[in-house]
């Protein structure tokens, strides 16, 4: 099968084209300044240099490989970027994602046969003040909840979700929208996760076993990102087309159980100390997605333990650091 996969320079991206190559699928992953060191893939999965801002190089793609399966996940994806670059935040996610719907009405002037499936990586910013005003103890936020973005980047998907869905029911381009909540694993920055195995790792190496944290009791549900791209692959093949689906963790764990692990694993115990740089002045409260539709749907389930994540991070550093 031909798929296409943009944004696989990034954590997601570039592990998702490692598994459809590995499973003899025909492949074509696009990037534009990655977030990973592309090097570390397969020399044979095939990667083209490409800024879906720019339509015509999309079209190109599309054009010449017709790819039955096209996972958009090409984006700005950082919130507090997006408020110091709005405008290419929201150009780079909501004209990104129309130059893939336009390029396949492209193909279908000359191929009216042509029909992929679209799987589109939105998220679950595009909630945002929904969140903050569930009642009581609910912490389970289901797809029929308001949208109310808090951020550019919010907006942004929001706007790559509502996109998707008239090009679904105006041009009936299969689609699947797909609102990501927490992921983490190999090749991760810039989350709690990913900072503390680097740095656990480097305290290894230096023998200065001190390790500088926020608040250790904050509670996240965090998934590993092959969980992640099972339950992506899965929508591909199950989901119902024009859809949306959360993808969430089902598991909620304390950032105190997360340092528990990484001691575990390296037979060492840290010496806490709490960087007030690191401490916010009230914390966002747990949130997890309602995956009920996801399960129906596919029969996806979360499989990886945040143990084995946690175990596999700390080999990646070993190993690039």
């Amino acid at each position: 099968m031909k798929v296409m996969v943009t944004g696989a320079g990034g954590m997601v991206g570039s592990h998702m084209v490692e598994l459809l190559h590995s499973q003899g699928q025909d492949i074509v992953g696009t990037y534009y300044k990655p977030t990973t060191d592309i090097t570390e893939l397969d020399s044979a999965i095939r990667m083209i240099e490409c800024d879906v801002r720019y339509a015509p190089s999309v079209e190109k793609i599309i054009v010449e490989h017709r790819p039955e399966q096209i996972y958009h996940l090409a984006a700005q994806s950082y919130p507090t970027v997006s408020w110091d670059r709005p405008y290419e935040t929201i150009d780079t996610n909501a004209n990104g994602t129309i130059a893939i719907f336009e390029a396949v009405k492209k193909v279908r002037t000359v191929d009216p046969s042509y029909d992929p499936m679209v799987v589109v990586a939105c998220s679950s910013a595009e909630y945002g003040e929904t969140l903050n005003q569930l009642e009581g103890n609910k912490v389970y936020v289901q797809e029929t909840a308001q949208l109310q973005p808090l951020h550019p980047y919010g907006v942004s998907k929001v706007c790559q979700d509502l996109l998707s869905f008239q090009y679904f029911m105006n041009d009936r381009i299969r689609c699947i929208r797909a609102r990501i909540f927490n992921s983490t694993g190999t090749r991760k920055v810039n989350d709690v996760t990913s900072d503390f195995t680097k740095r656990a790792i480097l305290a290894e190496r230096s023998g200065d076993y001190t390790l500088k944290v926020g608040n250790l009791d904050t509670r996240r549900a965090i998934m590993d990102q092959r969980d992640l791209v099972s339950a992506l692959m899965l929508l591909a093949e199950k989901g119902k087309p024009g859809d949306v689906y959360n993808i969430s963790s089902e598991h909620v764990y304390q950032m105190r159980d997360i340092v528990t692990m990484i001691e575990k694993q390296l037979g060492h115990t840290f010496n806490i100390e709490v960087d007030p740089k690191l401490l916010r002045p009230t914390d966002e409260r747990i949130i997890v997605g309602d995956v009920t539709k996801l399960k129906r749907d596919t029969g996806w389930s979360q499989k990886i333990p945040m143990e084995q994540t946690v175990a596999d991070m700390l080999d990646y550093w070993r190993k690039t650091l």
